[in-house]
Formats: structure tokens, sequence, C-alpha cells
């Protein structure tokens, strides 16, 4: 079992290591200094997307942008909730719902009311669709760095890389923190509690 869990681990790292191979040209010119595009990977394309749909690139990184400032989030919203951290009052009072009721981990979701769960499904398509649009890839919200518009384009791009990837790190971690909850049957703050943060 542990030679086979050693031998998962090892092809997985192989996965993420940057190829050896000269890159090829492409039709989408990908500098090095273009966001997201970091070391120790460089230009990350296993699927070879850059190659087949050039034209696709700035939108999936507008996509995995989004993405990893939602999970951001709920990284947060997680490690808050797990250490039952939760609101005063009444989620839902016309079921004498109370946000201490709710339980931790991925078990939540399923007592939040199917009208409070349209709710949270209409405030987000209301951002998607007016406020955060899909189609502006860019990133630019208009709301700056705490409320400041960054000016010099060099510090821009080196924040805008920084929460390319720390949004990466939180899908990872949101993910894992998904999947070991499954295997386990433990959320994230009884792992912790009970020093058994290896899911095997």
């Amino acid at each position: 079992m542990k030679l086979a869990i050693a031998a998962l681990l090892a092809g997985s790292a192989v996965a993420f290591a940057p190829s050896q191979s000269a890159k090829s040209t492409t039709a989408l010119q990908v500098s090095e200094l273009e966001l997201g595009v970091t070391e120790p990977l460089g230009v990350f394309d296993p699927l070879g997307w850059l190659e087949t749909e050039p034209e696709a690139f700035e939108r999936r990184r507008a996509v995995e942008r989004k993405h990893g400032r939602i999970c951001m989030a709920a990284i947060v919203g997680m490690i808050v909730h797990n250490n039952h951290i939760v609101f005063d009052g009444y989620l839902s009072p016309s079921n004498d719902l109370k946000f201490s009721d709710i339980p931790t981990g991925m078990a939540g979701i399923a007592a939040v009311p199917t009208a409070g769960l349209a709710q949270i499904f209409l405030f987000i398509a209301l951002l998607e669709l007016a406020w955060l649009p899909a189609s502006k890839y860019d990133g630019d919200y208009g709301v700056g760095w705490f409320g400041r518009d960054i000016e010099d384009p060099e510090e821009k791009a080196r924040k805008l890389n920084v929460e390319l990837n720390n949004g990466r790190a939180a899908m990872m971690g949101v993910l894992g923190n998904m999947v070991s909850e499954q295997i386990t049957g433990q959320t994230m703050y009884e792992q912790f509690a009970d020093h058994t943060l290896l899911p095997f």
C-alpha cells in the first residue's frame, strides 16, 4: 500500500514538472511575462490548448482568475466555519433555522433551505452578468488594491501574478479539503483535533 502511494505521488509530481523539450511557436505568442506564466512551470499547457485553440487562452485565463478568487473566499469560509465561528441570529426565521444549526463541512450545504440556495445563485448570477462580467478578461473590475488603483504596470502585473498563484493554491486547498472530508468522514477541524490529517 505504501509503495503504491509513493508511486502515485511520484507519478503526479512528474505531471507538474516543466517540459524539457523546446517550446514550439504558437499563433498566440505567450511571453514569459504573460500573467499567470510564472516559475517554475513557465507556460504550463499539458493538454496542448495553446496549439489547438490559441484564441481561447485569454478566456481560460480569465476563468482561472475568477475561480481562484472564489476559492480564496471559499477556503477562508471553510476555515472560519470549521472553527465554529458563525453569525448570530437566524439563517431562516420561517424555518426556525439559526446559523449555528448549519453543520460544518460539506454537509452544511444540504442544511440550507432551497429558497436560500436560490438567493445565493441569483446573487452570483447578478455579479456575473452586471458587476463582474465574464466577458471582461483583464480581471480589473475597478476596485484596485484595497480601493487604490495600481498605476505602475510592473507592480500591477506582479500583484496579479500573486493573485493567480494564490488562487491556484486555494483551488487545490478547497479540492483537497473536500476530497479528504469524503475519504475520512471528518471535517478539517475534526482532522486537526484528532491529529489525523492523512486520509489513508
